[in-house]
């Protein structure tokens, strides 16, 4: 079966027919620096890793370009009221984003590049869009260079908005554009904005309008033309129309899919920092929940489904991602460390069918069902396969409780080693109070790891530890 994908700009789903044969290349647009991540950013993260997953699965080589927004108006306000500068700003938040995404297994881009490395190839689009006449430097002596919205009659179709119900453009004064809906692309520097926080161009000093920011580096990355672009469905009206709208006015042929993610709302609002409405990981991890568990929340609905956070789903999908774990812990015990193996043919018709996690995860289910029917059996001939069918689908969700990204490999970053180590520890001394008959000390060493959010199994093949909820 043909991936299929949702196009936002058909409003259809689509066979997925690569620019170049074998090769993808996909853009996501990234995050915005000014603060630490929110849950709901997270999610993009980990909704287009399952995407680029699902591609390499299928043998595809990806280049993968997640960016980084580095400076823009938000985070020059709090370089001034902090003073600080403003790159040490981005930068902090920078280094949170990452750490998030690699505890939550997400995969390393192929480029992450920031917007403040790539002020030459913006400066060459912005030239070039003022020679074809889509774009204007403004009267007023600002420095700042305007699109022209009036200049591509295609303006407002990704969207669906009519461009006479447009509202105004607030990245820059009305009073200084041809139209209110015209866009910034550059903006000149402002003496009540940091010094430091501008380049010199054609038209004075100034710093670049966001939009423009990732048409230019889809450029400079992906080329002109470029198989799919990625974002939160909020993305899709200004940010993605005016992308479409200065790229395809430029002569670039630009993204030949538009896919969008569902957002994460809190209560009955979409979860943003500027409403102060935010949940982070360092709140799921207090509550109980590991990362890993919070990254099998975020896959199991489909991607471009809504969200509605609370404490309460989050810790009954991590209930149900231990009961995962479980079976993979008793197959390794029983059969061995058995290598991912293919997914069943139902799991692949519902990814390719709009990357359905959804059905995809109900697939999981039913063959972890079979698996623990065969442990209970002792057929393990067929726990084998439950375990190899079992570890194919959850590496290609990016939850295999044996991924190195979660026991203390090479990708990973949750200690899982030293825990390990220090479990093995408490429960060597368990073990020797038992043999000593000294049930009230081996008692106390259970409950104390109980307390910690370790649960001991005594199991035949001697005790088994899991990750469960804090006392």
């Amino acid at each position: 079966m043909t991936l299929r994908l949702y196009d936002t700009a058909t409003r259809s789903v689509r066979d997925f027919v690569p620019r170049e044969s074998g090769k993808v290349g996909v853009y996501l647009c990234g995050l915005t620096v000014q603060a630490p991540p929110h849950i709901g950013h997270l999610r993009s993260g980990v909704n287009y890793d399952v995407l680029r997953r699902w591609f390499v699965h299928n043998g595809y080589d990806v280049t993968f370009v997640r960016n980084i927004t580095d400076i823009d108006d938000k985070i020059l306000d709090k370089a001034c009221e902090q003073d600080r500068p403003f790159w040490s700003i981005s930068y902090a938040n920078e280094l949170i984003l990452s750490a998030a995404y690699r505890s939550l297994n997400v995969l390393p881009p192929t480029y992450e590049p920031r917007a403040t490395g790539h002020v030459p190839e913006m400066h060459e689009l912005i030239t070039r869009l003022i020679a074809q006449g889509h774009a204007y430097p403004a009267l007023d002596g600002s420095g700042d260079v305007y699109f022209d919205v009036s200049s591509y009659p295609a303006y407002g179709e990704l969207s669906g908005q009519q461009p006479d119900a447009m509202r105004a453009a607030e990245d820059a004064p009305a009073f200084a554009k041809r139209d209110p809906r015209d866009f910034a692309l550059w903006k000149g520097h402002k003496a009540s904005e940091p010094a430091d926080a501008s380049w010199p161009s054609p038209w004075g000093r100034g710093r670049p309008g966001w939009h423009i920011e990732c048409s230019a580096m889809c450029w400079r990355y992906l080329g002109t033309e470029f198989d799919i672009h990625g974002g939160g469905l909020d993305l899709t009206f200004p940010h993605h129309e005016n992308e479409v709208a200065q790229s395809k006015a430029a002569g670039f042929g630009f993204a030949r899919f538009w896919v969008h993610h569902g957002l994460l709302n809190l209560g009955t609002a979409k979860m943003s920092k500027s409403l102060g409405n935010v949940i982070d990981l360092a709140h799921v991890t207090a509550i109980g929940v590991r990362p890993v568990e919070l990254r099998y929340y975020l896959v199991s609905p489909h991607y471009r489904s809504r969200i509605d956070y609370s404490d309460e789903a989050l810790r009954d999908v991590a209930v149900a991602y231990r009961r995962i774990e479980g079976f993979v812990q008793r197959a390794v015990e029983r059969v061995g460390r058995i290598g991912a193996g293919a997914p069943p043919a139902a799991f692949a018709a519902a990814m390719d069918d709009d990357l359905n996690t959804s059905a995809a995860t109900a697939v999981l289910q039913d063959v972890l069902r079979d698996g623990n029917t065969a442990l209970a059996d002792g057929d393990d001939d067929a726990t084998r396969v439950a375990l190899a069918s079992a570890r194919a689908m959850l590496d290609i969700l990016g939850v295999d409780p044996l991924d190195p990204g979660y026991t203390g490999g090479e990708r990973g970053g949750d200690l899982r080693a030293v825990v390990d180590a220090l479990v093995a520890l408490a429960l060597e001394q368990r073990a020797q109070a038992r043999q000593r008959k000294d049930w009230a000390s081996a008692d106390a060493v259970r409950d104390q790891l109980k307390h910690a959010g370790v649960v001991v199994e005594d199991t035949s093949h001697g005790p088994r530890w899991t990750i469960g909820e804090q006392d």
